[in-house]
């Protein structure tokens, strides 16, 4: 399969807002180039640098922009095209920078090979162990290991916003819990679950390919079928979808953005049974109280909040 690589470039605050509306719209995951994460490195980093490599400090210099990618042929037209129209639409605010679109076309085999030799083996929390398939670990320490080969969707457990949801999923009671992820990209969050003892996990998202992949993560985990339920689509404009995936849970997991866990709130929190748990990640610091006051609107409590490298990921009860 072939597929299109999209770059739009933006400015700084336009950052965020350009994830949420590709995650919004089944984009299934995306790659930032932020000038400030570089200047953030070397400026936290004791080492003297006599020399940095031209093309990384190249990055400084960067506009801001994100890197994403559709399949070729029907169904990515049709997203692409949703897309154009989005952009024309934020282009008519002023604020966002160019938004230019720039397109190439890339293989998948060739696409999975330049991010493969980036994915190593990491331990997350205190439990947890994530690797790819094709490397191996001699020793996990104890460690419950979770192999994941995210394909073209979001989730290898490298992204602070990821390592924060697990790392909080690892400390809520997950023996025999009836889980729900939502947005699930990999399946990561979900799969971390059943290891982790959860009797059944629901993984729902807006992108066909996201929940294909999670379903083959799940099996290559040894995860018996009858422990999971995989449902596509948009849960805010589709009832039979919500009614689907029911309610009472004992655990929600979402690790979307802020724009999409907040259009999501009521959705989410009526999904837990009461006294159930609900971890949110992907928000940006500066955005976790308000997250945090929406989600208190529809009957959450805020239990605990964790921050790493920026993001935010925020614990409720019911």
């Amino acid at each position: 399969m072939e597929f299109r690589e999209l770059t739009v470039e933006t400015n700084f605050a336009g950052i965020e807002m350009l994830t949420g509306m590709l995650t919004a719209v089944g984009v299934a995951g995306c790659t930032v180039c932020d000038p400030r994460d570089f200047e953030e490195f070397l400026a936290g980093t004791q080492t003297h640098w006599d020399y940095v490599e031209e093309d990384l400090m190249a990055l400084r210099d960067a506009v801001p922009s994100v890197t994403f990618y559709i399949p070729e042929g029907e169904q990515g037209d049709a997203l692409l095209s949703l897309i154009r129209q989005k952009l024309t639409e934020l282009r008519a605010d002023g604020v966002w920078g160019p938004l230019a679109l720039k397109m190439a076309t890339v293989a998948e085999e060739d696409w999975a090979d330049n991010w493969k030799q980036y994915f190593k083996p990491l331990m997350v929390g205190d439990r947890l162990l994530i690797k790819p398939s094709w490397e191996e670990v001699a020793d996990a320490a104890g460690r419950v290991i979770v192999e994941i080969d995210p394909a073209s969707s979001f989730g290898t457990g490298a992204h602070h916003t990821t390592q924060l949801c697990l790392s909080e999923l690892e400390q809520l009671p997950t023996q025999g819990a009836n889980v729900l992820d939502m947005g699930c990209g990999s399946g990561i969050l979900g799969i971390a679950a059943v290891l982790l003892g959860a009797k059944r996990v629901t993984m729902v998202d807006i992108d066909e390919n996201a929940v294909k992949t999670a379903g083959e993560n799940a099996r290559k985990n040894g995860i018996d079928e009858s422990r999971l339920l995989l449902l596509a689509g948009d849960v805010t404009g589709d009832a039979a979808l919500a009614k689907k995936i029911g309610s009472g849970y004992d655990i929600v997991l979402a690790n979307i953005v802020a724009d999409v866990i907040l259009g999501m709130r009521r959705e989410l929190a009526a999904a837990l049974r009461p006294g159930g748990a609900l971890v949110v990640s992907g928000i940006l610091e500066e955005r976790a109280i308000e997250v945090a006051n929406g989600l208190a609107g529809c009957g959450l409590e805020l239990r605990r909040r964790a921050t790493q490298g920026g993001w935010s990921a925020l614990v409720f009860e019911r």
